[in-house]
């Protein structure tokens, strides 16, 4: 989990309109998120290619919520991610959130919602 709600894990609440996850893009993996996303009402997760994560920087699966899928966000790859995360009980069910350090890496970007999660991020990072 990154994006807005990585970020309001770290205390930061703000508004997000989706959840952005970055995954492990392997056939495998793909398949175990696609079988996730089915459970969701439209099943919206139907209309997605075999190869859309790895052609676009942002797969879009709009359903009762959208759900963002990234192979890759400011250069980072799940491999290079996956031992840089918290994992949080929700439901039962283990989820991997970004550390602050790693939002402050995928942070890296011109958008002004990205400045004011750095400025966050700036100052939790510093508290130690």
């Amino acid at each position: 989990m990154i994006g807005g709600m990585a970020m309001i894990q770290a205390g930061f609440v703000r508004a997000t309109a989706d959840i952005d996850l970055l995954i492990d893009v392997s056939k495998e993996n793909q398949a175990r998120v696609r079988k996730a996303l089915m459970s969701l009402p439209d099943q919206a997760v139907k209309d997605l290619g075999p190869d859309d994560i790895h052609r676009y920087t942002v797969v879009k699966i709009a359903d009762e919520f959208v759900v963002d899928l990234m192979g890759r966000a400011c250069g980072i790859d799940f491999a290079s991610a996956k031992d840089d995360v918290e994992y949080v009980i929700i439901n039962g069910v283990s989820i991997p959130f970004a550390t602050p350090s790693l939002l402050w890496k995928l942070k890296q970007t011109g958008r002004e919602k990205d400045e004011l999660d750095r400025m966050y991020l700036r100052e939790l990072l510093k508290k130690g």
